[in-house]
């Protein structure tokens, strides 16, 4: 089942403009980013939803697409993501949401930007709803005060709470329905949700339990929810692991034969190694960890031994540029386990000065930085003597994914 979100971030926000110094609250800092995007990741975390379709008031359009750009360059959400501009109305802006969707969508998602805080499970529970046959399906919270119709200070009646709900968003749909919908609606009735135009049309809609931290930031009060919304930081491991064939006189390999490094300290009288840069195994396998400790990949997709800028490369220079990408995002770095598998040379000797170097490159207080070596007891590829290989073992905290 694929799913489409219409993420509707093109309100004017007049009501919070004093309070925020005049910024629209979609556009507010929560996390150093906009506080559309907390939204945006939230849905792009559902297996089901394919693509995000976000509106843009219009006169913020073309600063909001580029900001997003960025935002998707260095935090792809692994989901499409496309813009459009909004309308006067709400309703008009999930409209527009619904012409950027590509034709084949057959279920769609709105939801409010200004609610940042919806979670995954939430938002499974209506996808769940809509796979169920379900067209049309809205999250609610049971209403605890009591409510009276009130006119010109006077209470005309009270209702009974046991029959109330607020309702939330993300509210699903059959994408067609909701076109349909819309149609019979035509321009002159307004709503404020979407499932009031399904009702309009005398269709059902089906309701799954909301989430009481799913609130909607409206009033200058509100203001203090993003205070308090300071993502707290996660443990994270990255493993790195990388081997490296020592060069042999009578049989040369294709790639250059270097000098022997290990964490950028040279280790003299041993066996060249075959490599496209400085051949530093201890670094190449550390920069693999560094990137796993926020899923950026590995060593070869950013610095391909294809390049020949590459050529002799200084392999520091891979895990200080793994290093700025990491802690771009929130990654800190707060211990390092270093192995070395060979059978020659030995490595005790230059264990306290590779420990040395890789705690200075780091930023890392000595204590935080271990490196050990093994061999293989005469078996396999470092036991006949034939290469080197090294594991790495980084351990941090990030800041969760806004």
């Amino acid at each position: 089942m694929s799913v489409w979100t219409v993420l509707l971030a093109a309100g004017s926000g007049t009501r919070l403009a004093e309070a925020s110094g005049g910024i629209k609250k979609q556009f507010l800092r929560l996390g150093g980013r906009p506080l559309y995007w907390r939204s945006l990741t939230a849905f792009a975390r559902c297996p089901d939803v394919v693509g995000v379709v976000v509106v843009f008031p219009p006169a913020d359009l073309d600063a909001a697409r580029e900001e997003l750009a960025g935002l998707l360059v260095a935090h792809d959400p692994g989901v499409a993501v496309v813009t459009t501009a909004g309308g006067v109305r709400r309703q008009d802006s999930v409209q527009n949401g619904l012409g950027a969707l590509p034709p084949k969508c057959r279920h769609v998602l709105v939801h409010d930007a200004a609610r940042p805080f919806v979670d995954p499970g939430l938002i499974g529970r209506v996808i769940t709803a809509l796979r169920e046959g379900h067209e049309a399906v809205i999250p609610v919270l049971p209403v605890t005060d009591t409510i009276k119709d009130v006119r010109e200070e006077a209470v005309q009646a009270t209702f009974d709470r046991s029959r109330l709900a607020a309702v939330q968003t993300p509210q699903g749909f059959d994408a067609a329905l909701l076109r349909q919908a819309f149609e019979h609606a035509g321009e002159d009735f307004t709503v404020t949700d979407d499932a009031s135009l399904v009702e309009h049309l005398g269709r059902p809609v089906h309701t799954v339990p909301g989430h009481p931290d799913n609130r909607k930031i409206t009033n200058p009060e509100d203001l203090l929810l993003l205070e308090d919304a300071t993502p707290s930081p996660v443990p994270v491991v990255g493993y790195g692991y990388d081997v490296h064939r020592y060069a042999d006189p009578v049989h040369p390999g294709k790639q250059p034969a270097r000098p022997m490094k290990l964490g950028g300290y040279p280790i003299l009288g041993a066996p060249e190694v075959l490599a496209h840069s400085d051949g530093d195994v201890l670094l190449h396998a550390l920069t693999d960890a560094i990137l796993g400790c926020v899923a950026g990949g590995d060593i070869g997709q950013l610095f391909p031994d294809s390049n020949p800028d590459f050529d002799n490369m200084a392999s520091g220079v891979f895990v200080s540029e793994a290093l700025l990408l990491a802690r771009d995002q929130g990654l800190a770095i707060t211990h390092v386990d270093l192995t070395v598998i060979a059978q020659i040379p030995r490595i005790g000797p230059h264990a306290q000065a590779i420990r040395l170097n890789v705690a200075a490159l780091l930023g890392l207080d000595k204590s935080h930085v271990n490196v050990k070596a093994t061999t293989e007891e005469g078996m396999g590829f470092t036991g006949e003597k034939k290469g080197i290989k090294a594991i790495a073992l980084v351990t941090g905290w990030k800041l969760a994914s806004k």
